[in-house]
Parts: C-alpha cells; structure tokens; sequence
C-alpha cells in the first residue's frame, strides 16, 4: 500500500537493498551535512539567485510559501543543466546524470542526504508531483550530450517536449493547477522560450559544435553551414532568423490564455516571463537578425519595465473582474 503522505501519480518502484546502502556521494560536490529542511531550502535559494537567467526564477509576484518549492525544482533542473554542459564535468557527465537520476527515484521513498533532494522531496510531496516530468529533464540533458543537430522543426519540439514542457507542468502542479488545457497552454510558452533561447545563443552554440537552427529550414532558405561558421550575415540568413522569430511569437501567442486562466500570483508572473521571451525576440529583430557575431540580452532595466507593464496589466484586468 501506498503511504498516503507520498506522491500518488506516479508509483516509483522501491530501491533494492543493494541500492540503498550505494554510496551517494553527491555528483556535484554538494557540501555534506547534515541538512535541515530549511537549510536545504536556502542552499537551493541560493544557487538560484547566483545564476543567471533570462527571466525570473520564483519573482515576487509568486505566493512567498511557494517560492522555495519553485527554487527546489529550479535547483534540480540548474545543477543537471550544468552537467551536461560545464567544463569542470566534462568527462564525466553521463556518470553524473546517472546518479542524479539515481538521487532523483530515491527522494521518492526516503530522505537523501543532499539539499537539493531534501527540498524536492518535500515539495514533491506537498504538491503530488508525479516523477515523470523530472525524469524528462534528465532525458533532455541526456540528449544534449550527443545530438547537435536537428533535422526539423519537429525534432526540435520533440526536444521541447522533454527539455521545456516539464519545466511548466512542473509549476503548474506547484500551484495546484492540473487540467489539460492549461499544460496545453504552458506547453506553447515554454518550448517558445525554449526557441527564444535557441535564436539568442546561435552565436554562442555554434563554437560548441551545436545549431539548432533545423536543417530543413537552413536549406529551404539556402543557408549553408559554411555561412554560420564564417559568421556571414547573408540576406539568406537574415531571412531564415525573421521567419524563426515570426515562428516563435506565434507559439508565445498560442499560450497566452495561460495567462488569464491561473492563480493572480502565477498570472503575473508569467506575464512576467512571456513579456521578457517576447521582448528577447524583439531584441533579435531590432539588430536586424544579425545574431551570428552577438548575443542579443535583456539588461535589468529591461526586466523592469517588463514587470511594471506586466503589473498594470494585471491592475486592468483586476479592474474589470476578470481576476
């Protein structure tokens, strides 16, 4: 029988004995504890907020007793990301995401000695999270490691599915939010920002052997691969970076009403966040598509204005009792 206090969507098969008594010594250099419930909760804290990241990580406009729960899943996502992209793991990533993964099903049955698993257990448990979309994460790193080019735009949401989907459902079931049509909604906004993200790194993947620029586009707008590498900014590739970005509103576009459908915290926050993907395409646009020798970035002064203009449209939907 299941323990009525664990997560019930997903039954997480027990660890044999073998496995827990392994070893978990933690991939990636977690200090040792031992670890109280809130200590772990302000490690997690911590390493969100010493990274960067395009848009906000659990802003204020989230509930104060939900932050944390959003930084512990934040923190599992971050330091997987890390492993399969940092140099310092770089021989051995694949071993790394294995025992995160091994970390990740024991927090289903018992505590870990590990912040990050002790935060995320918790929430797991607070909120019903199913493991799946925590294990899509890993299968999207996983994937990083060995496939760097995409064939289609297809292929590229078949990454989303994995690498972007699961960060919002994840939210979503945060604030107790699990109809279909608002995953639905979340799905569209996430793999956007995903692609958002994608055409704001083309100049920083590129060097790392990655493009996830399709191939089906590249030769239906006559890029060649010789074209990225030399950096040129050919009216062919000018064209192919209008039309992905014209591509990605309307993906951001097919979500909004996400927006108007959740909690008033959630609302702003994500208005927060979709304003700052749409404002990244714009920035794209503004220096006229040529992403090849640049980084297009959001400073915080813009972030700013996104969440003072995200603020007074909340205030007006408030107005009008649409909240």
């Amino acid at each position: 029988m299941v323990n009525a206090t664990e997560p019930r969507l997903f039954c997480v098969p027990a660890p044999t004995a073998d496995e827990r008594d392994e070893d978990y010594t933690p991939p990636d250099g977690a200090p040792p504890g031992p670890w109280s419930l809130a200590s772990a909760y302000r490690y997690c804290e911590r390493l969100a907020t010493t990274h960067y990241e395009n848009f906000p990580v659990a802003s204020r406009f989230m509930p104060a007793h939900l932050r944390g729960n959003v930084m512990a899943i934040y923190a599992f996502a971050r330091t997987a990301d890390d492993f399969a992209d940092e140099p310092r793991y770089a021989d051995r990533r694949v071993e790394a995401l294995n025992r995160w993964e091994t970390l990740l099903e024991a927090c289903y049955h018992r505590d870990v000695e590990h912040p990050v698993f002790l935060a995320l257990r918790d929430t797991v448990r607070r909120h019903n999270i199913p493991i799946g979309p925590l294990k899509d994460l890993l299968t999207a790193f996983r994937m990083d490691l060995t496939k760097h080019r995409y064939n289609t735009f297809q292929e590229i949401r078949h990454y989303c599915r994995h690498s972007a989907h699961p960060v919002g459902r994840l939210v979503l079931y945060v604030h107790g939010h699990r109809a279909p049509d608002l995953h639905r909604f979340s799905d569209e906004i996430c793999a956007a920002l995903q692609i958002a993200n994608f055409l704001q790194d083309v100049s920083v993947d590129l060097p790392r052997g990655r493009c996830y620029l399709p191939e089906e586009d590249l030769v239906h707008f006559g890029v060649t691969r010789e074209d990225l590498l030399a950096r040129r900014h050919t009216r062919n590739f000018l064209d192919l970076m209008a039309f992905s970005v014209v591509r990605a509103r309307a993906m951001f576009l097919r979500g909004r009403p996400l927006i108007r459908q959740v909690s008033p915290g959630l609302s702003m926050e994500l208005d927060t966040i979709w304003g700052g993907g749409m404002a990244i395409l714009q920035r794209i646009e503004d220096m006229g598509y040529k992403v090849l020798d640049s980084r297009p970035t959001l400073e915080k002064r813009d972030m700013a204005g996104i969440a003072v203009r995200s603020l007074f449209r909340f205030g007006r939907r408030f107005i009008r009792g649409e909240v």
